[in-house]
């Protein structure tokens, strides 16, 4: 067994056995030793605009109720009376969350009643009990809530660490990007048979481009690099070394004109997934044969598809995020931020993944997509979560693909010839990495140096 300090930059090969995809008992250890003690995105701010707008969020056993209750201040209590243990708010059946709006909380049992702030206002015949309730021991049970990057976080570990210093670095080398002005395009989620963490890894790495989406192939070549951050991870494309590479990088099937290959990738990327990219983009990337000559440079096409693409949004008062390109390289394309949530950034939209549990059958999770882009102010769309599951044509035909290998990878790890994952230790690294950071809190299941001798 490999020393986990050892695998600091996880460089080298690893193998992870299936416990962690697969055991009941390990699903059920989740509850404490992870999901009670790590910070959670559990929603937007702008799902929560004025005093008395709530969400709630349900993880295994726990349900938890974020509330506005004052103009630039939260709260969030355990969804849970604190007479008999009712839940305060229900979640309606077919809906992953409740939210709306109340001035106080009431338990539909014996009438119990809180403030947003979770003081107990009203308790029928109180004299009953003396003096024995305080104000106390009827004060909802709070929880750690925080934001950063227009999401709510919420934490359920009374002494867990500022939300800050856990995110980081992916919160400074995100900042840039002003993800918090952004609002959500489209929102959707389903059951997946299969671990939340087999959903996640569908996700972060692009290792399986080439083979999962082919049709891309015609447009670019898709190695990229994924980077261990401390808990979180990043992941990239590798840029290309000279003209001649980045010429090779964007073609479209055999030839090697890039204003048409940047307008085809662009137009079916909007047309086959409505994400990671905008109208304007793809307006402006129609434009690249009337407006460049036939010869003009692979990156001289970059450079005005995105200058022109810049000039159409500020006109129409959206304005791109200043980001030095250095800055721009080291960021990559996405981050995942541990355990279950992955951000794919752009300069005026963002992809975003989140999985958890679907109670204690580790072959059972809640998959949730959501997109976001820069709007007009006034202009911004109001969109509800929508349950689409994998055939629903919304997802368009990307999507379904990469759904076509969660349940085929539940299943397959469960055979007797598997004996454990072989992430690429160049472009699967967050994976490993993901293990890594979940045997730290679960004390089981860390990566282990692959030997070569028998190749486990």
């Amino acid at each position: 067994m490999t020393d986990l300090s050892e695998l600091s930059e996880l460089s080298e090969p690893v193998t992870i056995g299936v416990e962690a995809y697969l055991s009941e008992a390990y699903a059920r250890a989740e509850r404490d030793k992870l999901w009670r003690k790590v910070w959670q995105q559990v929603g937007r701010v702008e799902d929560l605009p004025k005093i008395g707008s709530y969400l709630t969020y349900d993880i295994l056993d726990d349900s938890i109720v974020v509330v506005r209750n004052g103009p630039d201040t939260l709260k969030a209590h355990h969804n849970v009376c604190m007479h008999r243990g009712r839940r305060l708010v229900d979640i309606p059946e077919r809906t992953k969350s409740a939210c709306g709006h109340k001035k106080s909380f009431v338990c539909g049992f014996h009438g119990w009643t809180y403030d947003l702030d979770g003081r107990c206002t009203h308790i029928p015949e109180q004299q009953d009990w003396q003096d024995a309730l305080t104000a106390e021991n009827t004060h909802l049970a709070g929880v750690n809530v925080d934001t950063w990057g227009g999401w709510v976080w919420i934490n359920m570990d009374p002494n867990c660490g500022p939300l800050r210093d856990y995110l980081e670095p992916a919160a400074t080398m995100l900042d840039p990007f002003g993800l918090q002005n952004m609002r959500c395009k489209w929102r959707r989620w389903l059951h997946f048979q299969c671990n939340w963490k087999v959903a996640m890894e569908a996700f972060n790495e692009t290792y399986h481009v080439a083979t999962t989406h082919p049709q891309f192939n015609k447009f670019s070549s898709f190695r990229g690099w994924a980077k261990a951050q401390g808990k979180h991870s990043n992941i990239g494309y590798d840029a290309p070394k000279d003209l001649e590479e980045t010429k090779s990088k964007i073609r479209l099937g055999g030839g090697t004109d890039p204003r048409v290959s940047t307008a085809q990738m662009q137009v079916y990327t909007l047309e086959e997934t409505n994400a990671t990219t905008t109208k304007t983009l793809v307006d402006a990337a129609r434009r690249l044969v009337d407006e460049l000559p036939e010869d003009t440079p692979a990156d001289q096409v970059l450079d005005h598809w995105l200058s022109a693409a810049r000039r159409d949004d500020a006109a129409r008062g959206v304005i791109w995020p200043s980001i030095d390109p250095e800055h721009l390289a080291k960021s990559g394309t996405a981050w995942q931020i541990f355990p279950n949530f992955q951000i794919g950034q752009g300069l005026t939209t963002a992809l975003c993944y989140s999985a958890r549990p679907n109670g204690y059958d580790p072959n059972s999770c809640i998959f949730e997509a959501s997109c976001y882009e820069l709007y007009p102010e006034g202009e911004e769309p109001h969109t509800e979560w929508v349950y689409a599951p994998p055939d629903d044509p919304g997802w368009r035909t990307v999507f379904p693909q990469d759904f076509s290998n969660m349940a085929a990878v539940q299943q397959g790890m469960k055979s007797v010839g598997f004996k454990g994952t072989k992430p690429n230790p160049y472009m699967e690294r967050s994976t490993a990495n993901l293990h890594r950071n979940l045997a730290a809190y679960m004390g089981t299941g860390a990566p282990r140096e692959l030997s070569k001798e028998n190749g486990r």
